[in-house]
C-alpha cells in the first residue's frame, strides 16, 4: 500500500523483443540524441543479482565500430553471421565482395539490417538453416557467444553449420571474465522490465575448454581495440 492507501502496480513486463526493438528505434531516430554517446544509456542488461551493463544499441546500429576490422578481414568466404542485428557486420562483409547471411530473431533488427542492404533471415541459429555443412565462417560477435545461454551448445551447433575447413570467429569477454550461464532482462532507465532469457558470458582465458567440449579447438585469438576474438576450427 502507498501512502495514500492505494495499491502500488508492479512494473509491467514486456517481451525483450518488444524493449529491444523500442531502443533500436530509439539509436536510428535522427530526432533522438545518442543516448549511448555521453554514456548516459536509456536501456540495460540486468542480471539475477542486479548487476546492470549499458545495451551498446547505437553501437550495434552504426556502420563500423573498433575493433570490427580484424574480425571482418578473416572472413574470406561464404560467410554466416549469428545474431547480426541491424547489420553492422553482415554489411562489412558484403563489401567485400563475399557472399554473407545475416541471423536475427527480431524482426525490428531484420528491417533494418534489410534497410541498409544485407541479406538477412528472423530465424534462430537452432533452426534449419540454409547451407548447413557449407559455411567457411560463422560470426559470433557483440557478445553473441552468449546466445541461448549454453556456449558449449552454441559451438557445437556452429561447428555443425561450417564446412571442413571453416571457422568459427568468436568475440568474447577479457581474460579473468568468470565463464557463467545466467538469466537476465532488458530494462529501461524509467523502469521498464522485459521477460527473461538465458545469456552467457565466455572469458577469453577460457574458450578453449569451451571450444573442446563442442568438437572445436583454437586456432588463433587477437584483441583490437579493447576486445577480445578467437578462431575456432573442427578439431
Amino acid at each position: 500500500m502507498t501512502a495514500a492507501g492505494t495499491t502500488r502496480r508492479a512494473p509491467q513486463i514486456e517481451t525483450a523483443l518488444e524493449l529491444y526493438a523500442e531502443g533500436l528505434a530509439d539509436v536510428s531516430d535522427p530526432e533522438v540524441t545518442d543516448p549511448d554517446e555521453f554514456g548516459h544509456a536509456h536501456w540495460f542488461l540486468r542480471y539475477e543479482d542486479g548487476d546492470e551493463i549499458p545495451l551498446r544499441l547505437s553501437h550495434w546500429c552504426s556502420d563500423d565500430v573498433p575493433g570490427d576490422a580484424g574480425l571482418v578481414g578473416r572472413c574470406s568466404g561464404a560467410t554466416l553471421d549469428v545474431g547480426c542485428g541491424p547489420g553492422r557486420l553482415a554489411a562489412a562483409v558484403a563489401q567485400q565482395g563475399l557472399p554473407v547471411l545475416g541471423l536475427d530473431i527480431s524482426p525490428a533488427a531484420v528491417r533494418i539490417a534489410r534497410n541498409r542492404g544485407a541479406l538477412v533471415v528472423q530465424r534462430s541459429v537452432f533452426d534449419a538453416l540454409p547451407g548447413e555443412g557449407g559455411w567457411q565462417h560463422v560470426l559470433l560477435a557483440d557478445g553473441n557467444v552468449g546466445i541461448g545461454g549454453d556456449p558449449a551448445r552454441l559451438l557445437r551447433r556452429c561447428a555443425e553449420l561450417i564446412d571442413a575447413s571453416g571457422s568459427v570467429l568468436a568475440e568474447l569477454d577479457a581474460p579473468g571474465t568468470v565463464t557463467r550461464s545466467c538469466v537476465v532482462r532488458i530494462v529501461s532507465a524509467t523502469g521498464r522490465r522485459s521477460d527473461t532469457f538465458p545469456w552467457a558470458h565466455v572469458g577469453a582465458d577460457q574458450i578453449e575448454h569451451v571450444a573442446e567440449t563442442a568438437g572445436l579447438a583454437v586456432v588463433e585469438s587477437w584483441t583490437e581495440e579493447g576486445r577480445w576474438f578467437a578462431s575456432l576450427r573442427h578439431r
